[in-house]
């Protein structure tokens, strides 16, 4: 394994505030990352949820070492990855937290499967991932969970959920694709302009 860690300079201290306000702008695709096993399962919404390699088919996932799926995600040794289509914001917003709901009571309204591991996984995502964990990596506030694809179970959704400046936003690819063309690079100004 080759592991680098160094002390990064900056020229001038950056606000969590600041750096959580530029993040806004990068917009995300919207999974639920869920843990654990019958009656002791959690989940939370993320936007962190990327893939990492091909062959082996492995992920990983940023989670807040303060979340109550990590635990379970680490007792068990297994997650989820539901990624959301545009029609699911309330399941995003159960496994967000808004209503103050908390661990077992997100899953209510939504159908779930145990996948190989045990893990729920919903059965109407766009894509549902099985993954066993094969490394958890501790940086500053995040775990980074890398994790081995072992299940994989896909629908045909109109649209993806995506996250972008504090909203929900399907995203369809007929019909977004040629708007996203009209805005592209030649016509964007560049950051550090």
């Amino acid at each position: 394994m080759n592991l680098v860690a160094r002390n990064v300079p900056v020229a001038r201290a950056i606000a969590p505030n600041e750096f959580r306000h530029a993040m806004r702008h990068l917009v995300g695709g919207v999974s639920v990352i869920t843990a654990g096993r019958g009656g002791d399962i959690s989940g939370m919404t993320v936007t962190s949820a990327s893939s990492l390699a091909v062959d082996p088919p492995t992920l990983i996932v940023a989670i807040n070492r303060d979340a109550s799926s990590l635990p379970m995600l680490r007792r068990y040794g297994a997650f989820g990855v539901n990624i959301l289509s545009g029609e699911q914001v309330d399941v995003a917003e159960r496994f967000a937290g808004k209503g103050g709901l908390k661990g077992a009571e997100r899953f209510a309204g939504s159908v779930w499967i145990a996948g190989p591991s045990g893990v729920p996984l919903l059965r109407d995502a766009l894509v549902a991932i099985g993954c066993e964990v094969e490394e958890i990596i501790e940086r500053h506030s995040h775990a980074i969970v890398i994790g081995h694809v072992v299940h994989l179970a896909s629908t045909e959704g109109p649209a993806a959920l995506a996250y972008w400046r504090g909203k929900y936003l399907a995203v369809e690819q007929d019909r977004d694709a040629s708007r996203l063309a009209e805005v592209s690079l030649p016509t964007s100004r560049a950051l550090w302009d």
